[in-house]
């Protein structure tokens, strides 16, 4: 079973992200990892008629973004990679420049870290 981070950020198009969701809780071999941002939340409520029970009910695994003893913010938690989508401009500089200050980015680190496929994360570093 393969095991997918998937991080949701308040950048507009949390849509893509609950698409991602959508298309990941459907493979029987893959367990999914949720971790929302606080701007995610309120992006959600004023961009879609979705509710967060909704969202979340896709996910094997849902974590507290304050949570920063986690499982996912471990080395020793194996992964198949971490897809951000979307990635806001304040998630993707603390990602790039390891500003390790809530658990969606300590995740994207330790992805980095363990060299687990960051969909999404390897993309954006490419273009700073």
């Amino acid at each position: 079973m393969k095991r997918i981070i998937v991080g949701i950020t308040g950048a507009s198009g949390v849509q893509i992200g609950y698409r991602l969701l959508q298309a990941l809780s459907a493979r029987a071999d893959v367990e999914v990892h949720l971790v929302i941002t606080e701007g995610a939340r309120l992006t959600f409520e004023h961009e879609t008629d979705l509710e967060m029970a909704q969202v979340e009910g896709l996910a094997d695994v849902v974590w507290d973004n304050r949570d920063q003893a986690a499982a996912i913010s471990s080395g020793s938690f194996e992964t198949s990679g971490m897809a951000v989508v979307p990635c806001s401009m304040k998630s993707l500089s603390a990602i790039v420049n390891a500003y390790d200050d809530d658990l969606l980015v300590r995740a994207a680190d330790v992805c980095a870290k363990e060299g687990n496929e960051e969909i999404g994360r390897a993309s954006c570093r490419e273009r700073v």
